[in-house]
């Protein structure tokens, strides 16, 4: 099921400190002016005020009032650019995705990973659960350069594992010297599309990632 989300607390709550501040503001300027006037009516014509003190504290009001409605609009281009990345991002639901991750996603009982390899070697690829407890290891002759691998959703017993977003990590090197990891990219399909945090998000099943981590989109 592909969803797309567009309203989040982080995006909605993004307005209203700025509203609230500029009530506020202009609460305390009215209440400043009302001070300022009740000031001139009864000063002292022989010990008039200084000028300077009021015109100083009218820039100051001036300068906050601007810097809330700068915060205010930059917040309501925020929210445009996260409705834009939405819409252009949901065009690839439904989609093979191939993304930077140390999860490999488990969608329909199977998950895919891609990962390079200097030269003809073994390497292994091992899959933990959330809690650090180990599912599957396979160990495989990889080929120089690219070389992808697929998992079918079983741990080391033979039993099938529910679908979800599992660390995985491929590591590789000569016979007798210590085992290296290997960069690695995993693919699935495009679920759902989420803002958190004012960054776009990309669900492959279980697996979120940030829009940024994606490196490929097939059919």
């Amino acid at each position: 099921m592909t969803t797309v989300s567009t309203t989040t607390p982080a995006a909605s709550a993004g307005s209203a400190p700025g509203a609230t501040a500029l009530g506020s503001l202009t609460s305390n300027f009215s209440d400043f002016l009302k001070l300022l006037m009740t000031q001139l009516k009864n000063q002292d014509p022989t010990s008039p005020m200084d000028a300077n003190q009021f015109t100083t504290e009218l820039v100051q009001f001036s300068g906050v009032e601007q810097q809330i409605n700068m915060n205010t609009s930059l917040n309501q281009l925020i929210q445009l650019t996260q409705t834009a990345g939405i819409t252009q991002s949901s065009a690839i639901l439904g989609k093979q995705v191939t993304v930077q991750s140390s999860q490999i996603a488990l969608q329909d009982g199977s998950g895919a990973l891609n990962f390079t390899a200097p030269v003809p070697e073994n390497v292994s690829i091992s899959i933990q659960d959330a809690n650090g407890r180990a599912l599957r290891q396979v160990t495989l002759k990889a080929s120089q350069g690219a070389n992808t691998w697929s998992w079918d959703g079983k741990n080391n017993a033979g039993q099938t594992v529910p679908d979800g977003a599992y660390t995985v990590a491929v590591t590789g090197g000569p016979s007798g010297a210590a085992a290296a990891a290997l960069p690695f990219t995993v693919t699935g399909v495009a679920s759902g599309v989420t803002v958190l945090n004012n960054t776009v998000n990309l669900r492959l099943g279980a697996l979120t990632v940030p829009f940024s981590a994606v490196r490929s989109v097939g059919n």
